[in-house]
């Protein structure tokens, strides 16, 4: 039979270990939540009244709390002149900072995470694109294969671009973003304009570029029709 001083220490170790038991699950949680930046997100969207706007951010003010938001051109124009707005929401949570990023609509939020995602590609190197390209021709470009599309973007690499399309393709099928597969162009045609252009010396990657645009608009063009409107714009 234990002595009441062991009895003691028998109780006072097993509550100890009860106590340790839960840090430690405490400790996993915050670690978890700390670098898995998806796993908790605590705003869908915030409304609120504009306090503060430039290019890049906002300043939402929300029953007298001020929420910093990161945003996309595309989303800065959108607001306009509005004095009051909803912004779809994404968190980032880091070791040494919490960021809140805003998309004027849900479609934007969305392709916003299926870009980081993609190995490589993290949060500002998002934003960035979809100051960039607009929702539909970001997604027309990955449901197409434009990697020349992706890889425009300053600062966006041609591995980072292929990237990209390769991991989003299937996905972007299984979601409602607007997407429009191209017919392909007819090489033929493109090549006898790209010939007849570079001849009237214009250079050969922007005649490139510019009939690339072209064929995505009028994919049934003839080559009299590509000179003509190649011409307009280069």
């Amino acid at each position: 039979m234990l002595s009441p001083c062991k009895s003691m220490e028998s109780v006072f170790v097993f509550y100890l270990l009860q106590i340790s038991e839960r840090f430690v699950s405490l400790l996993d949680f915050f670690v978890l939540l700390q670098f898995n930046p998806n796993c908790a997100q605590m705003y869908a969207y915030i409304t609120g009244k504009i306090a503060e706007k430039s290019p890049t951010f906002v300043v939402l003010d929300n029953q007298g709390i001020g929420y910093y938001i990161n945003i996309t051109l595309n989303t800065f124009t959108a607001i306009g002149e509005k004095e009051e707005v909803r912004l779809f929401t994404h968190e980032q949570i880091l070791e040494d900072a919490h960021n809140l990023f805003g998309f004027y609509s849900a479609k934007e939020r969305d392709l916003f995470e299926l870009l980081i995602s993609v190995s490589g590609v993290g949060c500002n190197t998002a934003r960035l694109i979809l100051s960039s390209l607009t929702v539909s021709e970001l997604s027309n470009a990955i449901a197409n294969d434009d990697v020349k599309t992706i890889q425009a973007v300053k600062g966006i690499g041609a591995k980072t671009a292929q990237r990209i399309v390769i991991d989003l393709k299937d996905k972007l099928k299984k979601t409602d973003l607007p997407t429009e597969i191209f017919a392909a162009p007819n090489n033929t045609i493109k090549t006898e304009a790209l010939s007849a252009l570079t001849i009237l010396g214009f250079s050969k990657t922007a005649v490139d570029k510019a009939l690339d645009k072209l064929l995505k608009q009028m994919p049934e063009a003839t080559v009299e029709t590509l000179i003509k409107e190649a011409l307009k714009i280069l």
